[in-house]
């Protein structure tokens, strides 16, 4: 007995033992497993760049968990753990995402927190007044860029989201240098190399603010046992298999992803913390399906990948940036031709010489300020001293033609001094500021004839003119009633004014549906075409001297001259037959200069001259007015002849008729000649009939436009012709007037570089502006198109400056111009020309192949302008930039330029 109680006690001993050892063991392994788990959980590893397959990334980006334990009896103190943001380990040849981490400093440093986020709002309210006055003209801006996906948890609920203050504060180093503080909100937005300092310090200021904000009773951990579930299923959403991040990014995922990222941390705070709620990954799971399907790529090189504000409008309008596979031959450069249109270079034979090709790889540009005796109004073809110089004679006005540099300018046309974002159509029409402009000399010249007026800081326009004093419309309508069969805005609807001061005759014409093409030149009457442009009127500078006029034979229904000092009857009215060749068979040539209706000595012998030469070019007198009186001005109108039987009538074959070889056509500086050419007879042939009216002449095909003839997109013309038309429409109402931002009140002055067939212009029939279409003389030759369906436009050479001023457009399209110009132009030079045309403020859309546009977005930062969207697919890229009011401190002086 007494051996089995012993046996018993040493029985229970043992197990008694062996319980303690197991408890104690677990116990031991418990604390080791924590130990490890709390030193691994201050690391985060980042994300590999390249090629690694998409399973790895979802691997890695689970390891990106950040999990900090607080001890709930010492929260004020420091955490275990501190890492600082240089501290991270770098897995991958590049660092793909900049995550950081800091010190939790704990309730004693709220209060710095809270004085630096006060100074943050103070900067970003100023930097919101300082933009009011660009955005009225520029349109509204994006106000958020891709940083805003991952804002932090406000400090208290009136307070805004500290990411999106800080968005604010990250934006263009020249928006910071210049105090302007307008930022660069973009799809496509990069942000500068010395950005990635600046983000890192960032990221360690929001996760400290963070870290002090959840400091709570509540609990002791910052994130809660779901966090790595919803960070795994993110994983799948952003990247799901088969994506690739892009290897050019220097932040991997970028900004946007770093946000994912951070958002994920405030999905376990009170909801009135949070900067987005739950719909937030359903955004995330339709942009990687919607906005990215296979193939689509956005700018490679950005760090900011969508707007938030703009993200559905992208999702919405991908396919009508790009159409549908149906239509995409309309964006394929390379499946252009000439079709059955010749070029107007070849038409002409007077192509330039190809300028050097720019390096394309160079992404360094260094721009300086133009230095010229025309200052703020250069225009490089027209303020060639030296070559005016040089000239023999100016008795045909040849020192006010186009006298191209040799090597074009690749400076930054200065800005007035004082200038301003200009007054919005149609307030512009009556008045503009005078800084913007400031040429008083025309105010001295023509103050009394009603012209412009001095008013405050506005230059004035009263409507007047010298032959319409009183007003303008007065004068369109007592033409009107002279003429009935003009028909304004319906018969009558493209129409050339032929010194046209001002421009307020062809301002006013827009009351009455018809476009004016205002032309003059750059005169002793400084600016003229100047102020035109401002007050939102189209017009070139232009003179009819010894060359053609930059537009096709028979497409301008009415041409008007109003005391235009052009002296038609000399020379056997060689000028008066140039406007011959324009005006179609047909139409009227409207004149009310002095010799019509004064009795002078003068007046009398040059309408004599005028009766004898129109009447042997067998222009038909339809009626001279009596003095009107208001305007107290009469009118003379001549009917060009709609066959050829007057001309094979004439006893004298005098002006003689242009011989076959001639092409009416062919205006690439063509000197004049002194012939008529004949009507055509030809029912299929241009000019045999009348357009429609207007506005049916927009939609319908041109009645000589046939199907055995190969469009410019290789189908049948009318068939080619159609489906621009139709694709343009798609373009700019589900794109344009949605998914960049512009605020299409503000665009009044619009230049299309290569029209085709005006299909651009077409579609923006409805809005309340204008659209120069330029016909590039390399390209097939639309022009005469355009015109048929009641739009107008001009040829041009690209490697050569336009001739018109500084400033003069609001919004340039730009459709596969720049990868054709820049294989026989200095890229450079055409961009710097882009910078002269267009207004600070104004917008440039640009489509053409990836790689153009690459380096186009690249010249175009490098001006400060900001990139409101930047997008490709298949190798083909859309940009849509606005130009900023920087200018470089560094001045290239042009010798040329200097009178």
């Amino acid at each position: 007995m007494a051996l089995g109680r012993y046996n018993r006690v040493d029985n229970n001993n043992n197990k008694s033992s062996s319980y303690c050892s197991t408890v104690t063991i677990v116990i031991f392994m418990g604390l080791c497993l924590v130990g490890i788990w709390m030193i691994t959980s201050s690391w985060v590893v980042p994300v590999q760049n390249g090629d690694d397959p998409a399973e790895e990334k979802k691997n890695q980006l689970k390891d990106q968990v950040e999990t900090v334990i607080v001890d709930s009896n010492d929260r004020d103190n420091k955490p275990q753990f501190e890492d600082k943001p240089n501290d991270l380990r770098k897995d991958g040849p590049e660092k793909n995402l900049d995550v950081s981490l800091a010190k939790d400093k704990g309730k004693a440093n709220l209060a710095a927190e809270e004085n630096q986020e006060k100074t943050e709002e103070a900067k970003w309210d100023k930097s919101k007044k300082d933009n009011q006055q660009f955005n009225s003209v520029g349109g509204e801006k994006n106000v958020y860029n891709s940083e805003n996906l991952g804002g932090q948890g406000s400090e208290s609920n009136n307070e805004k989201p500290h990411s999106i203050k800080d968005d604010k504060k990250s934006g263009s180093d020249y928006a910071e240098k210049k105090g302007d503080e307008s930022t660069s909100r973009t799809y496509g937005d990069k942000v500068d190399k010395n950005d990635d300092k600046v983000s890192d310090k960032r990221s360690a200021d929001q996760v400290k603010k963070k870290s002090s904000n959840e400091d709570s009773p509540k609990g002791d951990k910052v994130f809660d046992k779901s966090f790595v579930d919803q960070v795994k299923k993110r994983s799948n959403e952003v990247f799901p298999k088969g994506d690739k991040v892009d290897k050019n990014n220097d932040n991997g995922f970028d900004k946007s992803s770093d946000s994912q990222v951070k958002k994920s941390s405030n999905e376990d705070a009170p909801k009135e913390d949070k900067v987005f709620d739950k719909s937030f990954d359903d955004q995330v799971k339709k942009r990687s399906n919607e906005v990215f399907p296979k193939g689509d790529k956005v700018d490679k090189n950005n760090d900011n990948v969508f707007d938030k504000s703009s993200d559905s409008q992208v999702k919405k309008s991908s396919n009508e940036v790009f159409p549908s596979v149906a239509q995409s031959e309309l964006l394929n450069e390379t499946m252009i031709q000439n079709g059955s249109f010749t070029t107007q270079a070849a038409e002409s034979n007077k192509e330039k010489n190809a300028e050097s090709s720019s390096n394309s790889s160079s992404k360094d540009y260094s721009w300086k300020l133009c230095n010229s005796t025309a200052g703020p109004d250069f225009i490089p073809c027209l303020d060639n001293c030296e070559a005016i110089r040089n000239l023999p004679t100016n008795i045909h006005y040849e020192h006010r033609e186009r006298h191209c540099p040799e090597v074009p300018p690749t400076c930054l046309v200065p800005l007035p001094e004082g200038y301003k974002f200009p007054i919005e159509w149609p307030k512009s029409r009556d008045k503009i500021w005078y800084k913007n402009v400031p040429h008083s000399k025309l105010v001295e010249f023509k103050g009394g004839q009603n012209w412009l007026k001095i008013t405050g800081d506005y230059l004035t326009f009263p409507g007047g003119g010298t032959q319409f004093r009183r007003g303008a419309l007065h004068y369109i309508d007592f033409i009107q009633q002279a003429v009935p069969d003009i028909a304004w805005g319906k018969r009558s609807r493209v129409i050339l004014d032929v010194g046209c001061g001002v421009a307020s005759f062809g301002g006013y014409l827009f009351e009455r549906n018809v476009l004016a093409m205002s032309l003059a030149p750059k005169d002793e009457h400084e600016a003229q075409v100047q102020f035109a442009l401002e007050r939102g009127i189209p017009a070139v500078s232009a003179v009819m001297g010894t060359k053609r006029l930059p537009y096709p034979g028979t497409v301008f229904d009415i041409i008007h001259c109003a005391r235009c000092r052009v002296p038609w009857h000399i020379e056997g009215g060689k000028l008066l037959l140039e406007l011959n060749r324009l005006l179609r068979p047909g139409g009227f040539f409207l004149w009310s200069a002095t010799p019509v209706y004064q009795l002078k000595a003068q007046d009398v012998e040059i309408w004599k001259a005028m009766i004898e030469q129109t009447k042997a070019m067998c222009w038909e007198l339809v009626n001279k007015t009596s003095k009107e009186p208001i305007n107290k001005v009469a009118i003379a109108t001549f009917r060009k002849p709609t066959s050829n039987e007057c001309y094979e009538q004439r006893s004298q074959q005098e002006p003689p008729l242009c011989p076959e070889s001639d092409d009416p056509n062919a205006a690439w500086n063509v000197p004049l000649q002194t012939c008529m050419h004949k009507v055509p007879l030809d029912p299929s042939e241009r000019g045999s009939k009348w357009p429609e009216e207007w506005p049916a002449r927009l939609e319908k095909s041109p009645y000589w436009l046939l199907s055995s003839q190969v469009g410019v997109y290789g189908k049948a013309a009318p068939e080619d012709l159609a489906a621009d038309n139709e694709h343009w429409k798609q373009v700019v109402t589900k794109s344009y007037m949605q998914g960049m931002g512009i605020n299409w009140s503000s665009i009044r002055n619009v230049m299309d570089m290569k029209a085709v067939y005006g299909g651009f212009a077409a579609a923006l029939k409805d809005m309340n502006l204008w659209v120069m279409n330029v016909i590039p003389v390399d390209s097939p030759d639309t022009l005469p198109i355009i015109y048929e369906r009641g739009l107008f436009g001009i040829y041009h050479d690209w490697c050569e400056s336009f001739s018109t001023y500084p400033r003069s457009y609001d919004l340039l399209h730009a459709d596969h111009i720049f990868s054709r110009v820049k294989k026989r132009c200095n890229f450079v030079a055409v961009v710097a020309e882009v910078d002269r045309i267009l207004r600070p403020g104004g917008k440039l859309i640009a489509r053409d192949d990836v790689e153009t546009i690459t380096e186009l977005e690249n010249m175009v930062r490098s001006m400060h302008w900001e990139v409101r969207l930047s997008y490709s697919k298949d190798k083909e890229g859309l940009l849509c930039v606005q130009k900023s009011m920087w200018r470089p401190t560094e001045v290239e002086t042009l010798t040329y330029a200097i009178a």
